[in-house]
């Protein structure tokens, strides 16, 4: 899948506009809050909020920002899920799922920084880790510790906020059940 091609289902799933009083973002539309528009010069409704405009913040601030591209030189499975954690829960905290992983299964010890490339040793441990488990269907066994740690995440948001279990079905529903290599 193309990253125009992961923008548009992450458009189609997060929808049009929103303005829940317990979401946490504030008014939103194409799952892009006021805050981030605002951060890239749009000035206006958010109800008008264009779609190229969301697709551009998207390109940008969750995809090339991040350095989820050269994730994706290795896997597009691994960059994806990635994509589309950090469209949910922050780019940093994306990585910090996939630096906690490698250091799970590789037995690293990677500073969980949030950063892909501090330093390159995140890089270089999935490069390792893909080499290593390529036979054993590693690319498809890390998405999915990295939707199980996301998943445990969602329960500690609600653990900590119970006006968050208003959003728990569909984060686990959207963003961590409808998951595969593939997608």
């Amino acid at each position: 899948m193309t990253i125009d091609q992961r923008i548009d289902a992450v458009i189609a799933r997060e929808g049009g506009y929103a303005d829940r009083p317990s979401d946490r973002g504030g008014p939103t539309r194409y799952g892009i809050t006021q805050a981030v528009a605002r951060a890239h010069g749009y000035a206006g409704a958010m109800a008008a909020l264009p779609r190229a405009t969301a697709a551009a913040i998207y390109r940008a601030d969750y995809w090339t920002a991040p350095r989820f591209d050269l994730v994706a030189q290795r896997s597009a499975a691994i960059a994806g899920e990635l994509f589309d954690t950090g469209v949910n829960c922050g780019v940093a905290t994306a990585v910090i799922l996939l630096q906690r992983a490698l250091n799970a299964f590789q037995g690293a010890a990677l500073k969980r920084d949030g950063r892909i490339l501090a330093g390159g040793a995140t890089l270089a441990t999935l490069d390792a880790y893909l080499a290593a488990r390529a036979r054993q269907g590693g690319e498809a066994v890390l998405v999915a510790l990295l939707n199980a740690l996301q998943g445990e995440r969602y329960v500690r948001l609600v653990e900590a906020d119970a006006t968050q279990r208003a959003f728990v079905f569909g984060w686990i529903r959207n963003r961590v059940m409808d998951r595969s290599p593939s997608a």
